[in-house]
């Protein structure tokens, strides 16, 4: 039997807690949802392979429940040869994961009955999605797609460091690790070129090139991003100190960061970037970190349908 609906659950999310709560989402998804077909992941990108695979068999509606990495899986799941398998699929979010950035970009709800009731209720638009070609950590090209922001330099190190202590992913222990690693971190010298145009030479502690407005656990780092633009806003933070960091780092909260003058935001929809004098500046996309640069970012307009899309306006 096919099923027009697939439901692809990350029971580790949430530090297991999705496996816990299954029965209650399960049960949730059925007032919503009439006939659905569900599979849990067992490895790293196993969400990529259950999503394309379902898309070939038919279904039209491929939900996630999970954090931002499980939706950056599934979303990647959507396309095969740098092509969207089927324009017409949609992916809808019931967020389940300690890291749900992605869906306070969007504007969805993190209840989950109100996560269902958009499901349910809110017709889906198209939003942009990110495409770039990296390193990984064996020095190999990959490509790979991203929905809400791509990362290089200080952030790239966090989310290093909270996966090898294997923290839960709440914002406590993001920033815990933001902190310990800005003691130790130096700024990276790195060759950055928007849409053609360089941008001046220097020593940058952090590059985020953002499709959607909040990463970080929170942090409203683009704040003026939007989703459906079709342009990155790449946000730039050169040369700032530990002190400087100190006191300037909590505005990344409510995005006042991006009047500081050492902080450049700059619209466009291809972003390159190349470390320079041997820096090793590493990457992460949607919250995993999967490489370093050099790197390029290339933006996908209007390719993916999202149930419920519901950004604000700015």
């Amino acid at each position: 039997m096919r099923f027009k609906t697939q439901v692809i659950v990350n029971p580790e999310s949430n530090k297991g807690r999705t496996r816990k709560r299954w029965a209650e989402i399960r049960e949730g998804l059925k007032s919503f949802v009439r006939e659905f077909k569900f599979e849990f992941t067992e490895k790293p990108f196993h969400a990529t392979d259950l999503t394309r695979q379902a898309i070939k068999d038919g279904s039209d509606l491929v939900i996630g429940v999970g954090g931002d990495g499980t939706m950056n899986e599934i979303a990647n799941g959507f396309f095969e040869q740098r092509r969207i398998i089927n324009p017409a699929a949609t992916l809808g979010i019931v967020p389940s994961g300690t890291g749900c950035d992605l869906t306070r970009s969007l504007g969805i709800p993190a209840g989950l009955k109100s996560a269902l009731k958009v499901l349910s209720d809110a017709p889906p638009g198209r939003m942009d999605v990110g495409q770039v070609r990296f390193k990984d950590h064996r020095g190999e090209d990959q490509e790979r797609y991203f929905l809400n922001v791509a990362d290089f330099g200080l952030g790239g190190e966090v989310v290093r460091k909270v996966n090898e202590r294997r923290l839960e992913r709440k914002a406590s222990s993001y920033v815990r690790c933001l902190i310990e690693t800005m003691i130790r971190y130096r700024n990276k010298r790195v060759r950055i070129r928007v849409d053609g145009r360089d941008v001046p030479e220097g020593e940058y502690l952090i590059g985020a090139v953002a499709n959607g407005r909040i990463f970080g656990k929170g942090m409203k780092v683009a704040p003026g991003a939007r989703l459906d633009d079709g342009l990155f806003d790449a946000v730039l933070v050169r040369g700032f100190k530990f002190l400087e960091f100190c006191l300037h780092g909590w505005k990344l909260a409510n995005g006042s960061h991006v009047s500081h003058p050492k902080v450049s935001v700059l619209r466009g929809g291809k972003v390159e970037a190349w470390p320079e004098d041997g820096a090793d500046v590493l990457l992460e996309l949607d919250g995993e970190q999967l490489g370093r640069l050099p790197a390029v970012f290339e933006i996908v307009p209007g390719n993916l349908l999202v149930k419920g899309f519901l950004q604000p306006a700015r």
